[in-house]
């Protein structure tokens, strides 16, 4: 983040302030030793401001009070407003400033430690949701996911698992270790991901948990590198999000994968607009959940589908929103820095950067709440019709 010196300033003032205006609400103190208290925190303002301050101070007073600071404070907290409005983190191919968000992710540790090994929502059933989501463990949520998606896709019915699987978007292979713990040796698991950081994350913990047959490499979806017909099952949880060419990232997917394969993808989507056109507001808040997250844009459940069904070569596709099992992950995912923010406090650096994503997490919930977003869920087979018997898969 690039931070101008006018919103350190705005920041300096904020914070400055708080005390005199936290002070001048207590209501429980009379006016007069109120007044005085106020007057007292304001002086340290004024100190703690320097320059800045003696010129804020040295205006006119309203029953004592300086006006200009209030004015300042006022100024500020509005030309904050304003700058969190903005999303931060646009996406540029050309920058891979997915990789880039993401080795920062990975190298500051914050993440991993609040959303564990899987950087993907959460599950919660129905009775969880009435009981209060936040009396489940955040992370269990998540492992509650991916044994949700392993059921989706039809896995644990196969009388043998798949052999060679491969989950395109693995981040720091939290999935990836889980299937090739849950699947056995053998079954080989390999993660792709844009980011170096978290490939040697991802093989760093594979090593710990001694599970080689779970691998990780840096790789592009759009463009990866493998021959037509290499993978037994694709899985693509949370990562279509950040692909600029949906098409392309559904078409190189069901390349590699063999004939027979299955195909499971998760991923968030906004609304069909077909019927109902997005309004300028829609089209602000979506903007916003775009930029924020380097991501170049979303599509809806229906145009998803469109694209499996265009390759000519899945069949049986199957979609399902999960926005209600998966909403609360935003919110608890803010709970959880709440009860525990020491990895964040400790860290000043990374302050700013924590703000705007509780900001933006809470712009989620609000859009899968409205409906403006939804959760997409899509299993496929690919067609045997046609194909090389050597070629297909079981």
């Amino acid at each position: 983040f690039v931070i101008d010196s006018s919103l350190l300033m705005t920041m300096k003032i904020i914070v400055a302030l708080f005390p005199a205006l936290a002070t001048g609400l207590i209501s429980n103190v009379p006016a007069t030793r109120r007044r005085a208290r106020v007057n007292r925190e304001l002086s340290k303002v004024e100190l703690s401001l320097g320059t800045v301050g003696s010129l804020l101070f040295r205006g006119p007073k309203v029953a004592g009070i300086p006006v200009l600071p209030v004015v300042a404070g006022a100024a500020a907290v509005v030309k904050a407003v304003n700058v969190l409005d903005l999303p931060a983190r646009q996406y540029d191919r050309e920058k891979n400033t997915v990789a880039k968000e993401y080795d920062a992710w990975t190298a500051d540790g914050v993440l991993e430690h609040y959303w564990g090994e899987h950087i993907h929502l959460g599950w919660y059933s129905p009775q969880e949701m009435k009981e209060g989501y936040k009396n489940k463990g955040f992370i269990s949520a998540k492992y509650d996911f991916i044994d949700r998606m392993m059921a989706f896709s039809g896995i644990n019915a196969l009388k043998t698992p798949p052999k060679k699987i491969l989950d395109v978007g693995c981040g720091i292979g939290g999935t990836s270790r889980y299937l090739a713990s849950k699947l056995g040796d053998g079954s080989t698991v390999t993660g792709i991901t844009l980011s170096p950081n978290q490939v040697a994350r991802a093989t760093e913990l594979a090593k710990e948990r001694g599970l080689p047959n779970a691998n990780f490499q840096v790789m592009d979806a759009l463009e990866m590198t493998w021959p037509d017909n290499s993978f037994d099952m694709v899985w693509a949880c949370e990562s279509g999000e950040h692909m600029p060419d949906k098409k392309k990232y559904v078409e190189e997917m069901v390349r590699v994968l063999k004939p027979g394969g299955v195909l499971v993808m998760a991923t968030w989507c906004q609304r069909d607009d077909k019927e109902v056109a997005f309004t300028q507001n829609d089209m602000k808040r979506l903007d916003y959940l775009y930029s924020e997250w380097t991501h170049p844009h979303f599509i809806s459940i229906e145009s998803y589908k469109e694209l499996m069904l265009g390759t000519g070569k899945l069949s049986t596709v199957w979609t399902e929103d999960w926005a209600k099992e998966t909403i609360a992950s935003w919110r608890h995912s803010i709970w959880v820095g709440v009860y525990d923010p020491w990895p964040v406090v400790r860290r000043p650096l990374v302050w700013y950067k924590t703000l705007r994503d509780g900001i933006c997490l809470e712009r989620f919930h609000r859009s899968f709440d409205d409906g403006l977003m939804g959760y997409g869920m899509f299993r496929a087979r690919k067609s045997t019709e046609g194909a090389d018997p050597e070629d297909c898969t079981v």
